[in-house]
């Protein structure tokens, strides 16, 4: 017998509601066929046969709210299968007598998995029409998500048909085309897309308790609140006449037209002759999604001290030369900023951990997220293990993840779970900011432009090249005194690199 668990959930998230059941106790399963689909506020998630055989027992029904391990069911493996599988065979056997012959060779082009915590993308241009000729692994269309473009090629030789169009939303698993060994391939690309739009017969009553929200799943609450909708008026379309996300989502266009009469017109305004309107990508939609909530989350404070980088400047300039025939990389000033961030995070472990409800997480690992700058927005790629690394090669991961970032190239794992993140504005030529937090992390570093300053040293006025530093930080975790002292530890670090050596 093996036991069907809950997955784990993605970063930050801790539990999911039971969305649907595809098959009942005593049907027959095939290891990884979709058994479950689980709700979070992030994402759906499937869950699939853990091997084959017959669906032996259902512990949690539609609508449970369970947690990462949780056992969901179990599956008789085993002899049992065969004999629960003729009828399904048999109806399998119909469908296949009904189908068209050109189906029999047709290959769905389906929306890959988009990473964890990604729900949905938005398609891009299509590269061919419906009806071209194409060839197998030919780049066909790029999906934009949130955090990354998915290039989507073609799974055969054949002949493309088209059923997903540019700007269209999708989801994973979803078809958006198909390929066609036959020349008949472009008579049905109006039958994928509709299926999902066919939902509100059933209007139920969405149970709804007295009005309150406490029976919806989480991803459906925040739906609900973030579009102030009334779970009372929304269509229910899901098992037990309960209201699903795609419900919630579908009702924000028709949600309540009496208060947009009372308020701005819902048109957008006018463009003017010297003006032109253009759609926010997805990431410029996450990137101030993300901001916005850290600002309303987190306590955020900004504390500023500055650093004379005459020895670091002068230690680079001896060495750089020998350094990038050694190493095959130039030493640049971030592999420094690095090493000197790790070493007081070891110091103050707050700045490195995050809160969770009302538990605090410290994290004995240093994973640096570093914000880079591309044509779609910012993005913040991480560096993994940095206290391991020496300056070659920080500066040749860092340099990896930005050329991944500018070529549209990261992947997902290169963009989550960072620990902490430094954002060097002064490569813009920026004197001084107040970065924002990249939650749910505690911490961020702004390093800015190098300026020469007058500065008194030893009671005289000498010329210095001087760096502003803000460490902005979640007040909440983090004290002032520990803020400071992080700052401090940083500067002693960059303007005297001998202490690193001897761990001072």
């Amino acid at each position: 017998m093996a036991d069907i668990l809950t997955p784990a959930l993605g970063e930050s998230v801790t539990e999911a509601t039971i969305a649907k059941w595809t098959k009942k106790v005593g049907d027959a399963v095939k290891k990884d066929e979709l058994l479950v689909e689980l709700e979070t506020d992030k994402v759906s998630l499937e869950v699939v046969a853990p091997a084959d055989g017959v669906l032996g027992a259902i512990n949690a029904a539609e609508g449970d709210t369970v947690v990462p391990g949780t056992v969901l069911g179990s599956v008789t493996e085993g002899g049992a299968a065969a004999a629960a599988a003729p009828a399904p065979a048999k109806a399998a056997k119909a469908e296949a007598k009904a189908a068209p012959a050109a189906a029999a060779s047709s290959i769905d082009i389906t929306v890959p998995v988009m990473g964890e915590s990604v729900a949905e993308g938005s398609m891009g241009k299509w590269l061919k029409k419906s009806g071209d000729a194409v060839k197998k692994d030919e780049l066909l269309v790029e999906i934009e998500t949130d955090k990354v473009a998915v290039e989507v090629s073609a799974p055969a030789d054949g002949v493309l048909t088209i059923a997903a169009d540019e700007g269209a939303t999708v989801t994973p698993g979803q078809k958006i085309g198909s390929i066609s060994g036959s020349g008949a391939a472009a008579s049905a690309p109006a039958a994928a897309a509709p299926a999902p739009a066919a939902a509100p017969a059933n209007t139920g009553s969405a149970q709804v308790s007295g009005g309150k929200n406490d029976t919806l799943s989480p991803a459906v609450q925040r739906v609900v609140a973030e579009n102030n909708l009334d779970p009372k008026t929304i269509a229910a379309t899901g098992p037990k006449g309960n209201i699903t996300k795609a419900d919630a989502i579908a009702a924000i266009g028709q949600a309540a037209p009496a208060p947009a009469a009372a308020a701005a017109p819902s048109a957008p305004r006018a463009v003017g002759p010297r003006e032109e309107r253009v759609k926010m990508t997805r990431l410029r939609q996450t990137i101030a999604r993300r901001l916005k909530e850290s600002q309303n989350t987190a306590a955020q404070l900004t504390t500023f001290n500055e650093v004379d980088m005459t020895n670091v400047m002068a230690l680079r300039a001896q060495y750089k030369e020998v350094f990038e025939k050694r190493h095959g990389v130039k030493l640049g000033f971030m592999s420094f900023f690095t090493k000197a961030v790790v070493a007081a995070l070891h110091e103050i472990p707050a700045v490195n951990a995050e809160i969770d409800g009302t538990d605090i997480i410290y994290k004995n690992h240093y994973d640096i997220g570093v914000a880079v700058g591309t044509e779609k927005g910012l993005v913040v790629p991480v560096l993994r293990d940095a206290d391991t690394l020496s300056l070659a090669g920080i500066e040749k991961g860092i340099g990896a993840l930005g050329k991944a970032a500018r070529d549209g190239a990261l992947t997902m794992d290169q963009l989550q779970g960072g620990t902490f993140t430094i954002t060097n504005g002064g490569t813009y030529g920026s004197l001084m900011s107040t970065p924002i937090l990249n939650a749910p992390q505690s911490g961020i570093l702004g390093m800015h432009n190098i300026v020469q300053r007058p500065m008194a040293i030893n009671g005289e006025v000498k010329i210095r090249p001087m760096m502003y530093l803000a460490l902005s930080y979640d007040h909440r975790i983090v004290d002032g005194k520990e803020a400071v002292t992080f700052l401090v530890r940083i500067k002693e670090l960059l303007e005297d690199p001998q202490r690193a050596l001897l761990d001072l």
